[in-house]
């Protein structure tokens, strides 16, 4: 399978994630997640791939969350999927597949174990080295 990122190329860790990939020898298929967001089906898929809740996956920074009042407890799974297609910015990101599996990279070294020939160390956007298995 080609290797897909869910990008947003605002995110500094969505980037640091992708330039990762592109540095192991890896050509994903990029999804602007925030122009092109996924059926609910298939974020339904990816979150069971991840082995993750839809609260996991919530990015409760957005003030969006705090409108829907989202942090509820009491809110259900698929009340949250539900905001997650209506406000797919509340998607956290970046979400990366590969043959090897599935996984919201957070943070960006995250990739390493989902990639078949992981760089052996990476300097991020903001100068910090990170170092492959360490």
């Amino acid at each position: 399978m080609t290797p897909l990122i869910f990008h947003n190329p605002k995110c500094g860790t969505s980037r640091n994630t992708l330039a990762i990939m592109k540095a192991s020898g890896e050509q994903p298929d990029i999804v602007e997640y925030l122009k092109t967001p996924p059926a609910r089906d298939y974020l339904v898929e990816l979150l069971e791939k991840m082995n993750i809740s839809p609260r996991e996956l919530l990015r409760s920074k957005e003030p969006i969350n705090d409108e829907l009042g989202l942090d509820n407890p009491d809110v259900s799974d698929d009340q949250i999927i539900d905001a997650m297609m209506a406000h797919p910015i509340l998607i956290n990101r970046p979400i990366v597949l590969t043959d090897k599996g599935a996984a919201l990279c957070r943070p960006s070294e995250r990739v390493f174990e989902l990639l078949e020939t992981p760089v052996s160390s990476f300097t991020k956007e903001d100068g910090e080295v990170i170092h492959h298995g360490k």
